[in-house]
């Protein structure tokens, strides 16, 4: 059985991954690992949206979507930032190959609330066979998260994380990694190595994990509900892959791990 693994990469990440994060993911294709990688790109959409003078806002943490903004959300996406990570994987020695995530109908979705949000999508497909067509040629797919509608006559913005939860589970991933600015979840200013779902939600409720983390925590717990063992954060800026060995906080689905 392949060894899929989906990375996905934060926006406001993107300007600050490392040249070790490229050297890491050739490690883990030497090692066996296909990866896919799945991108957002909320800091640079917000630039040009304000560049151009185009008004946005955000409903319960989702953008809403007009005509307008969905020109620039695909123009940056799909385009300046997916070949960057294209063009820098290159440069590492990794063959990539760059997608939307309408490519061949790779991500199906329905409007998730038309008139509060405009075109934003809810996830109902994923196209898996045409990643394993892609990962057999051992290419690394970079997948910026533009859907198709169920009909083909439309496009949605949907969120990053949960196309690359729905990405991971869809492949049968065996692992996915969401990439952010911090080595992990931290308490105490420590790396939480292990933790459980049941874990995560006290911690949540607890105050410990907050902010920008909650909806990468969620889109984790996503991945576990839909079949995957484990989920990981890591850091984009550090090193994410030494002598075999993931390096951040694993989230498993078992109900007790190690405690903390």
């Amino acid at each position: 059985m392949e060894k899929i693994i989906v990375i996905k990469c934060g926006g406001s990440m993107i300007d600050d991954l490392s040249e070790k994060f490229f050297m890491d993911i050739k490690e883990m294709q030497d090692q066996g690992f296909k990866p896919i990688i799945v991108h957002g790109g909320g800091p640079a959409i917000n630039r040009l949206l304000s560049d151009l003078q185009i008004e946005s806002e955000f409903i319960n943490g989702l953008r809403k979507t007009t005509e307008e903004v969905m020109e620039v959300v695909e123009m940056v996406l799909s385009g300046s930032i997916t070949n960057k990570l294209v063009r820098a994987l290159h440069l590492n020695g990794i063959s990539a190959i760059g997608m939307t995530g309408s490519d061949s109908g790779l991500i199906q979705a329905k409007a998730k609330d038309f008139e509060k949000l405009g075109l934003v999508g809810e996830i109902t497909t994923i196209n898996h066979e045409i990643l394993l067509k892609l990962l057999s040629m051992n290419l690394v797919p970079v997948i910026s998260p533009i859907a198709i509608s169920e009909n083909s006559n439309g496009y949605y913005n949907v969120n990053a994380d949960s196309a690359a939860a729905a990405i991971a589970v869809a492949v049968n991933a065996e692992k996915i990694l969401f990439v952010t600015d911090v080595s992990g979840i931290l308490k105490d200013k420590q790396v939480i190595e292990t933790v459980s779902q049941h874990e995560v939600q006290s911690l949540i409720q607890e105050g410990v994990i907050t902010g920008g983390m909650i909806p990468k925590v969620s889109a984790a717990l996503k991945c576990l509900e839909g079949g995957m063992d484990q989920v990981m954060i890591v850091s984009g800026k550090t090193p994410l892959y030494r002598e075999g060995q993931f390096i951040g906080t694993t989230i498993l689905k078992e109900q007790k791990v190690v405690s903390f």
